[in-house]
């Protein structure tokens, strides 16, 4: 598709990645992402292409290894291998938060001890905050690391970590005594280090499998409990106790971009299957694409994945230049993800009742976008983000 989704000002090099991963997409993903999905498989042979292309260290510095590239190039990345893919996208997303929190929070041990492993693939990171009975509310986190005479010991359970098994190394916010009067000062970010696998995985941590998903298959989305687990102060992320809900907090910024951008790779395939489907299926007499139904509505379709996939690179940009993106990226996110569920319904209904048979790929494709209404923030979270900040920027002086 070489209409929609265009980015101005790309550098040769950031062009040339783009063109090699679309290529690695087109050959890799999408012939395989039917089979692998349905059948909750992980896809390992896809993983070890995305290592040889060094995908696991693009934003990673080239100190330590990686390429040293942009949130910009590593967003537009994402929306390609979403585009074919978005479990794929999810093995990639987690592990760049956490190599990104390192990165810019990280003591120099920290980062030379994990960043030369995580651009290569060797190490993976998953990302965890969540609890069972957590929902948005960050603050009210019941797991928690009491403090010993050689470290902490850490005891609880968290939920929804993508990568749960075959990752790693898991970027843990936790509940520690600080003392601290606000609730979210007295949170913070351990990198635990563990085996890959299910079970008990280290003595006091236990991955108890797979969570089975309506969509979003093939990558392991787990829990994690801990019960004892016992864990040194140098694993403290920047060695600072009770600044991990900040730490996760830029975390979780830049997640938001590429959440938007894994959506726009959506609703572009969705765009894709709709207009290309619409222009081969017949009814009285003529392509359903000439029917000014349907025509309208790939209009409107293509306005929507132009308009998230703006928003999203503008959002990644602003963080590239060192601007403040709370609410830009809040914006993208939102618009990007309930853009994206739009234009997979309206492709699904395209489709007609073939919409509904898993041999066609907008099946898959209207599982995977709900979870884009949800992931790094529900759309209310975002509308609360985006609305203090324009309150902030636009304060009342009356």
């Amino acid at each position: 598709m070489a209409r929609l989704a265009q980015t101005a000002g790309l550098t040769d090099v950031q062009s040339e990645i783009l063109a090699t991963v679309r290529q690695f997409v087109d050959k890799e993903v999408i012939p395989r992402a039917q089979e692998l999905e349905h059948s909750d498989t992980y896809p390992t042979d896809i993983v070890e292409g995305m290592k040889e292309m060094g995908l696991f260290g693009l934003t990673i510095p080239e100190e330590y290894g990686g390429l040293g590239e942009s949130l910009l190039t590593y967003a537009l990345v994402v929306e390609e291998i979403a585009r074919g893919w978005m479990s794929v996208s999810g093995v990639i997303n987690t592990h760049f938060i956490v190599a990104h929190m390192i990165k810019q929070h990280g003591t120099p041990e920290q980062k030379q001890h994990f960043l030369p492993r995580m651009a290569t693939g060797e190490v993976r990171g998953s990302f965890s905050m969540s609890e069972p009975d957590l929902g948005s509310d960050v603050a009210a986190i019941k797991t928690r690391a009491k403090k010993t005479d050689d470290g902490y010991v850490i005891d609880g359970s968290k939920m929804w970590l993508t990568n749960g098994g075959s990752s790693n190394l898991i970027a843990l916010l936790v509940k520690t005594d600080e003392g601290a009067e606000k609730a979210h000062q007295n949170l913070t970010t351990f990198l635990v280090e563990k085996p890959e696998g299910f079970g008990e995985v280290a003595p006091g941590l236990t991955i108890p499998g797979k969570i089975d998903k309506m969509g979003y298959k093939g990558v392991d989305t787990t829990e994690a409990v801990f019960d004892g687990y016992k864990i040194g102060a140098d694993k403290v992320l920047g060695e600072a106790p009770g600044k991990g809900f900040a730490y996760m907090m830029d975390g979780v910024e830049v997640g938001r971009v590429n959440v938007a951008a894994r959506a726009c790779g959506i609703a572009i395939r969705a765009f894709e299957l709709a207009v290309e489907y619409a222009q081969q299926r017949k009814t009285f007499g003529k392509a359903i694409a000439e029917h000014q139904a349907v025509a309208f509505k790939l209009a409107e379709m293509a306005t929507k994945v132009e308009a998230a996939h703006l928003m999203m690179v503008n959002a990644a940009r602003l963080k590239d230049s060192g601007e403040r993106n709370d609410v830009e990226a809040g914006m993208a996110k939102l618009i990007a993800s309930e853009y994206c569920a739009e234009v997979t319904q309206d492709s699904f209904r395209i489709h007609g009742g073939y919409g509904y048979s898993k041999e066609y790929e907008i099946e898959r494709l209207m599982r995977e976008a709900p979870f884009l209404l949800i992931g790094e923030g529900t759309s209310e979270i975002q509308k609360t983000i985006i609305s203090r900040g324009l309150l902030r920027e636009y304060k009342s002086r009356s």
